[in-house]
């Protein structure tokens, strides 16, 4: 329901923000290295410095995405301090946080998997954020979204979904002044509840807690240099008040309990995989409370073991991709993670060597091509259904649970030929998206003289008249540097146009999982620069493709469209000058679920 009905019961935050002090940021601050620095041609930046300069890059992405006050330090010069005072119709503070894409909406549900999935990495690959001197940065980035999900958790069976109409939002291009209205903020409660937004929500917040703990997941890791006891308690009292939340209403989407209400930009996805890593990260974050009171952390680990089985979530075999909609992937890879730390008090049922199998025999099924996974001509990894908007996104989340599972210490794998196989695999999807492709393009804008140019992303166009995206202005104003794109089509082209979204939206979800790749690449291969350093400048104009893709936003005959498994109806609206805009609606079927984009511009 609208939280202004709800607000009636919640006039006041009744969670108060944490005071724990974040940690000093680094004077001179880092700032993005100009553009030419990228290709190795124009000077001798050491590998280990240009790796440095890709994470400090990724996670400068997240400051310019912030909407709020902005600090003293901010570093994006150009933006602005904006929506101040978002909630105030709803009698809330909402202000903060992130902006999800290359709009104005703030989401919880890609926010919620972004901190996962960057936590998770921070705790495994901790020391690449440290010898980067990122971690500073880390925290600061972490806070950011942490500190607007708590207050987006005012009470304990609440909890804000979406704050924007995602249909003003849409009809809106331009700068982060003067944002359109009315902004209305969105929420689960006990009359609406919405297990599987609940649960990642507090799968979040317990993969963060544990990180600030300090908790290692794997033996011979070390997490980020970040630890704070009193945030990671105040983090594990939210992931713990949501589960009890979810648990006390009858399991159900987000969107089925307030379907009437709006146009949700992220549709409610399977809560089953969701509830089974919310069991299975609270255990985590409640060992590394020690805390003796209440539920154990073995008997939240049981349960989700348990619930694994009763739900045949069977990673090994569904062959479902790791995203903001879907979980199932990583459940086998962090329970192998805990199994082997030998940890008598928490153990998952089946130990070791149950969670070995069902990961490796997934990634197997990736690596020989026997499961929905297939390369590219180029070398990507492509999912029929998953991979079609957003492409660059299942490819990079894989690799990035194959490095977790793989490079994290000694790794968890059962031979040292599995760990060579994986890593090696990563690795080359890592250096498809630095530029390792048939365009030449490393598909990180700012990066290179060859990144994408003009990202999908209101915010740095610099433009205002949303019947000329493309044109208006011709070429991006600011430099989105960081930003990672959607990624180019099935035949591994990129047309590099600001409308097109699914090839050039910037997206929250889209960096989180290079944060990890990269501080992996920090500690193993500090002397192996980023792919894309050999790149001279014009490489990618030489072989850029002339025309339009095939689409949502260009369609045509010969393209092949979506799979079966996300079927996509496309209608024209026509008016103006020329103005086409494009309303989509995504059949979700199964756990093949994609990112649902809002109405195209163009």
């Amino acid at each position: 329901m609208l939280i202004k009905t709800a607000s009636l019961l919640l006039l006041v935050n009744s969670q108060i923000l944490p005071t724990a002090a974040q940690l000093p940021l680094p004077s001179p601050p880092f700032l993005p290295p100009d553009i030419s620095n990228g290709y190795a041609g124009n000077g001798s930046i050491s590998s280990s410095q240009q790796w440095t300069n890709l994470l400090g890059n990724l996670i400068w992405m997240y400051e310019a995405q912030r909407s709020g006050q902005l600090p003293s330090s901010n570093r994006v010069d150009w933006r602005n301090s904006s929506l101040v005072d978002d909630g105030s119709d709803s009698n809330m503070d909402l202000s903060g946080g992130y902006f999800d894409a290359g709009d104005y909406i703030k989401a919880t549900y890609p926010l919620a998997f972004s901190l996962f999935s960057t936590c998770w990495g921070a705790n495994v690959f901790g020391s690449g954020y440290d010898t980067a001197n990122q971690t500073p940065y880390l925290d600061a980035m972490l806070r950011w979204g942490l500190d607007w999900l708590i207050k987006a958790h005012p009470s304990p069976n609440s909890l804000v979904v979406q704050l924007a109409d995602t249909n003003v939002d849409n009809n809106y291009w331009g700068g982060d002044q003067n944002i359109p209205g009315p902004r209305p903020a969105f929420i689960i409660d006990n009359d609406h509840p919405g297990t599987d937004i609940a649960a990642l929500t507090s799968a979040a917040f317990s993969a963060c807690s544990a990180l600030y703990a300090g908790y290692p997941l794997s033996p011979s890791t070390k997490p980020a240099s970040l630890q704070n006891s009193t945030y990671a308690s105040t983090l594990l009292t939210h992931a713990t008040q949501l589960h009890d939340f979810y648990n006390s209403a009858p399991w159900n989407l987000y969107t089925d309990s307030l379907k009437k209400v709006t146009d949700f930009a992220y549709p409610g996805a399977d809560y089953h995989d969701k509830a089974v890593l919310a069991e299975l990260l609270l255990a985590v974050a409640t060992a590394a409370s020690g805390s003796t009171s209440g539920t154990s952390a073995q008997s939240y680990l049981d349960r989700a073991t348990d619930y694994y089985d009763q739900f045949n979530l069977k990673a090994s075999v569904q062959d479902v991709v790791l995203n903001w909609a879907s979980m199932t992937p990583a459940i086998p890879v962090l329970l192998a993670q805990i199994a082997s730390s030998n940890n008598s008090t928490l153990q998952p049922q089946g130990g070791l060597t149950r969670w070995q199998q069902e990961s490796e025999t997934h990634f197997d099924r990736v690596l020989n091509g026997k499961g929905r996974g297939k390369l590219t001509k180029g070398g990507l990894l492509w999912y029929d259904g998953d991979s079609d908007l957003a492409s660059l996104n299942p490819a990079m989340n894989t690799a990035m649970m194959m490095m977790v599972y793989a490079g994290a210490g000694d790794g968890v794998t059962t031979s040292a030929d599995k760990k060579s196989d994986y890593l090696e695999f990563a690795e080359r999807q890592l250096d498809y998206a630095l530029g390792k492709n048939p365009m030449n393009v490393p598909y990180i804008v700012g990066v290179n003289p060859n990144s994408p140019q003009n990202p999908h992303d209101a915010k740095s166009s610099g433009g205002s008249n949303i019947n000329a995206i493309d044109t208006d202005p011709v070429q991006s104003a600011r430099v989105l540097y960081g930003a990672v794109v959607g990624g180019p089509d099935s035949n591994d082209k990129f047309w590099d146009i600001r409308s097109d979204w699914p090839q050039t939206e910037i997206a929250l979800d889209y960096n989180a999982p290079f944060f990890s790749l990269v501080a992996y690449s920090i500690m193993a291969h500090p002397n192996e620069p980023p792919f894309y350093t050999t790149l001279r400048p014009g490489a990618y104009d030489d072989v850029r493709p002339s025309g339009t893709p095939c689409d949502p936003v260009f369609p045509c005959k010969k393209s092949k469209g979506l799979s079966t498994t996300v079927k996509i109806i496309i209608g024209a609206v026509v008016g103006g000058v020329g103005l086409i805009v494009i309303f989509f609606a995504s059949c979700l079927i199964g756990m093949r679920i994609l990112r649902k984009r809002r109405a195209t511009k163009a």
